[in-house]
């Protein structure tokens, strides 16, 4: 991980950043290191995660133990930080979507533990902002190339049923916020509809934002959506700030 620390620190609480590039690589600049400026530019600590993907050789389960791994130093270093250990959350893109919904899902699925980690505190992340996420493994509309990535040669029922997260929404235990645009060029908008629609059905706490025009990819770099709508600022800060994540 690379840690971000604010100049003027006026929030408790951190995010681990965990850029898209389906599985494959890492979008490290405008889902990464401009994301975790922006949370430093609100007072908010930042930790961008270099989760192993398919393009070294990984597959599934080593994308969700790295974010088990970076949920649990964070945690664990949360004084040295001066983080509350209560106000942990992870904000992903595209594939990093993905992984970030996997860390709220699978909390209890210890994989650190298979590796002979005691994590000694919750895996779970206290909030999560999954932004045009990778969600449905589902043949109708599952992003390829992540899919791929994430269960190689194995595309069984039962693992892509695994691994569709609009499956697993009830547990869900923090606030989402979700946001995706009916142009999105690249992943499906249906999965982020999905995904918001098994959030609603089992009580889960989120905002869904669903744009006409944006496309994919837009993350929080120099581009004409970010420029435009503002949305970092806008929409998500208004969010952090009502759930006591930013001041």
């Amino acid at each position: 991980m690379d840690y971000y620390k604010p100049i003027d620190k006026s929030s408790d609480a951190a995010v681990i950043v965990c850029p898209g590039g389906s599985y494959h690589h890492l979008g490290m600049f405008h889902e990464g290191k401009d994301v975790a400026l922006w949370l430093c530019s609100k007072g908010i600590s930042a930790f961008v995660l270099k989760y192993r993907v398919s393009g070294n050789g990984w597959a599934h389960p080593a994308m969700l133990e790295d974010i088990q791994r970076a949920i649990q130093i964070v945690r664990q270093n949360a004084a040295q930080y001066g983080i509350n250990p209560n106000k942990i959350g992870a904000a992903g893109f595209s594939a990093g979507g993905h992984l970030v919904l996997m860390a709220a899902e699978f909390y209890e699925q210890d994989e650190l533990k298979k590796l002979g980690v005691n994590a000694e505190v919750s895996l779970a992340p206290n909030f999560i902002v999954p932004v045009y996420p990778v969600v449905s493994m589902q043949d109708d509309i599952a992003h390829v190339r992540s899919r791929k990535s994430l269960l190689r040669n194995d595309l069984s029922q039962e693992r892509k049923d695994m691994l569709s997260l609009e499956l697993h929404a009830d547990k869900i235990k923090c606030p989402v916020f979700l946001i995706a645009n009916k142009d999105d060029r690249t992943v499906d908008y249906r999965n982020s509809v999905r995904m918001a629609d098994a959030m609603a059905k089992a009580g889960v706490d989120n905002v869904f934002i669903l744009g006409e025009k944006g496309d994919h990819g837009f993350g929080m770099g120099n581009n004409n959506f970010v420029h435009t709508t503002k949305w970092n600022d806008n929409l998500l800060l208004p969010w952090l700030r009502e759930n006591g994540f930013a001041r």
